[in-house]
C-alpha cells in the first residue's frame, strides 16, 4: 500500500472525524467509507463507521461493521457501546446486554448505557439486574425521565404502590409523556374520578404483544371470558345474521361464534391484531380502529355487538353505549364483559393499568340508552398470580 493511498485514507477519517462532532454523521459516513475503501479492515475506521451508522439509525448496516472492528480491537469500548445500542434496537436483548456490559467494565459511564442495559434486561424479566442499572444510571443523572418511569413500572408490578407513585411524578417533573405518566399515576393512587387511557396506549400495547397474545391469555391467565359470555346466547340453536366484534384480538370470540353467525365484523386498534384475525379467516372483514371509530364505521346494523374484555382498556362508556345503541338491530344483542369494581365505585383504573367498573353504573347506563337488561351475571374472567379475576358479564337487548 503506498504513502499516498495511506495519506488519502487519513484524510477521510479525519475529515470524517470533523464531521462526526459537529453533528453532520451522513458526511461522516461517506468519509469513513471512503477510507475504508483505500485501507480495508482497519480497525479505527471500522469502529467509527458503525458508531456512525448506529447514530443514523441503520443498525443492520452497522452491526457487522461494529463487529469486525471488535474482532480486531475488542477494548474499544465506543464499538461495544454503539453496538449494544443496535442490538436493543433490533430486540436482541441478550445480545444487547453482553456488549453494554463490556462497554461499562471498559469504562463507559453514560447515564443512557445505563439505561439501555435496564431496558434489555428488564425485556428478559430479569428484574433484579434491571433495578441496578436504574439505579447507577440515575445516580449519574436524575432527571432521566425514562429511567424514573421504568423504576416506577418495576414498582407498580411488585405492588409497591406509594414508590412507584414517586417515581412517575419524578418522570412528568424531568419531561416523560405527561398523558401517559398521569394515567400510570392515577393507577397506583387509585384516583377517584380515573382519566381516560392515553390514544396510543392500547394500540401499542397490543400491536407488540400480538404474537403472544393468544397463548399467553388462554394458557397462563386462563381467560375464559369468550365462552362464559357466550355460551348463554347460542343455546336452543339460536343464529346471528351479522356480529360485531368489538375489540377481536386474535378472534377468540369469533371462534365460538362463527357455526351461529352468517357473517362477523371485527373491529381491533392494534394494526397486529388485525392482520391475526384477518388470518384467522374467521371474519368477513376485519379493520383497525378504536372502539367508538368501529361502531361508526360499521355500516349497516348488527344483531349481535360483542365486545369481550374490552372495555378494560377504555374506561368511561358513556359514548360507547351511546355509540352502540344505534348501531344494534331491533332484537338485538350487546353483550360484554368487564372486570368488577370495589362496591360503591363506578369506575376504577386498577393499578394493573386495566378498568374496573360497577355494575349498578352499567345498568343505569343501559336504561339512559334505552337498552334492556337481559341477563347480569358475575364470573371470573381470567386469574391473575394464579387467582380468579372477577367479572361483570352483561346480555342487553334493544326493544323491538
Amino acid at each position: 500500500m503506498s504513502d499516498d493511498t495511506i495519506e488519502r485514507a487519513k484524510a477521510h477519517f479525519f475529515a470524517g472525524n470533523d464531521h462526526f462532532e459537529a453533528g453532520r454523521f451522513d458526511a461522516a459516513r461517506a468519509d469513513y467509507e471512503a477510507a475504508l475503501a483505500l485501507v480495508p479492515g482497519r480497525a479505527s475506521v471500522l469502529a467509527n463507521l458503525g458508531v456512525t451508522l448506529t447514530r443514523l439509525g441503520r443498525w443492520a448496516d452497522a452491526v457487522p461493521r461494529l463487529d469486525a472492528a471488535l474482532l480486531a480491537e475488542p477494548t474499544n469500548r465506543d464499538a461495544w457501546a454503539a453496538l449494544g445500542l443496535c442490538r436493543e434496537a433490533r430486540g436482541d436483548w441478550a445480545g444487547a446486554v453482553h456488549a453494554l456490559r463490556q462497554a461499562i467494565g471498559l469504562g463507559a459511564q453514560q447515564a443512557g448505557l445505563w439505561l439501555a442495559l435496564a431496558t434489555c434486561e428488564l425485556e428478559q424479566d430479569h428484574e433484579r439486574e434491571g433495578l441496578q442499572a436504574i439505579e447507577e444510571c440515575l445516580a449519574l443523572d436524575p432527571t432521566m425521565g425514562e429511567a424514573w418511569s421504568q423504576r416506577g413500572t418495576v414498582m407498580r408490578r411488585h405492588g409497591h404502590l406509594a414508590q412507584a407513585a414517586h417515581c412517575f411524578e419524578q418522570a412528568i417533573a424531568h419531561g416523560a409523556d405527561a398523558e401517559l405518566h398521569r394515567f400510570y399515576l392515577a393507577a397506583v393512587t387509585d384516583a377517584r374520578d380515573p382519566p381516560p387511557p392515553p390514544a396510543l396506549y392500547a394500540r401499542v400495547l397490543f400491536d407488540r404483544y400480538a404474537d403472544e397474545f393468544q397463548d399467553h391469555l388462554v394458557e397462563v391467565l386462563k381467560y375464559s371470558a369468550p365462552q362464559t359470555l357466550l355460551t348463554p346466547l347460542l343455546t336452543g340453536g339460536r343464529r346471528f345474521q351479522r356480529v360485531l366484534d368489538l375489540g377481536c384480538g386474535t378472534g377468540l370470540c369469533a371462534q365460538v361464534l362463527a357455526p351461529h353467525a352468517d357473517a362477523i365484523d371485527g373491529v381491533d386498534v392494534a394494526d397486529a391484531m388485525v392482520r391475526r384475525a384477518q388470518a384467522s379467516g374467521l371474519y368477513r372483514r376485519v379493520w383497525r380502529a378504536d372502539v367508538i371509530e368501529g361502531l361508526r364505521e360499521a355500516g349497516d346494523t348488527a344483531d349481535l355487538i360483542v365486545a369481550a374484555d374490552v372495555f378494560i382498556y377504555v374506561g368511561a362508556l358513556d359514548t360507547v353505549f351511546a355509540a352502540v345503541a344505534p348501531r344494534l338491530a331491533p332484537g338485538g344483542v350487546f353483550a360484554f364483559s368487564v372486570e368488577q369494581a370495589d362496591p360503591g365505585r363506578a369506575l376504577q383504573l386498577r393499578p394493573s393499568l386495566r378498568y374496573a367498573h360497577g355494575r349498578e353504573s352499567l345498568e343505569a347506563l343501559a336504561a339512559a340508552h334505552g337498552l334492556l337488561v337481559d341477563a347480569v351475571w358475575a364470573a371470573p374472567i381470567r386469574e391473575d398470580q394464579a387467582q380468579p379475576v372477577m367479572g361483570w358479564y352483561l346480555h342487553l337487548r334493544k326493544p323491538g
